[in-house]
């Protein structure tokens, strides 16, 4: 399988968005690292960012609303915010 920065984004909007928790974030990304082959034209940039959220759960690193906003934005999405009401 290989990781592209597509994937990787929309594993940190399911995240955003509350349909995956943090635990099962960073299980992700430390599975991804181990086992994905990473998009070759952003490795580094896929690889740094997978390496920080597998971090997400010591509470020294965590994983904050700007983390988040900015791995998006490197990876080439801007965040557009939407206020619905329930």
């Amino acid at each position: 399988m290989i990781l592209t920065r597509k994937m990787l984004a929309d594993m940190l909007m399911r995240y955003i968005n509350r349909q995956t928790t943090l635990s099962s974030l960073v299980d992700w990304a430390e599975n991804m690292m181990q086992e994905a082959d990473l998009e070759s034209s952003s490795f580094e940039l896929i690889r740094d960012i997978l390496a920080r959220i597998g971090l997400a759960d010591v509470r020294e690193f965590g994983l904050t609303w700007d983390d988040c906003y900015e791995y998006l934005h490197r990876l080439g999405y801007d965040l557009k915010i939407e206020l619905v009401q329930t």
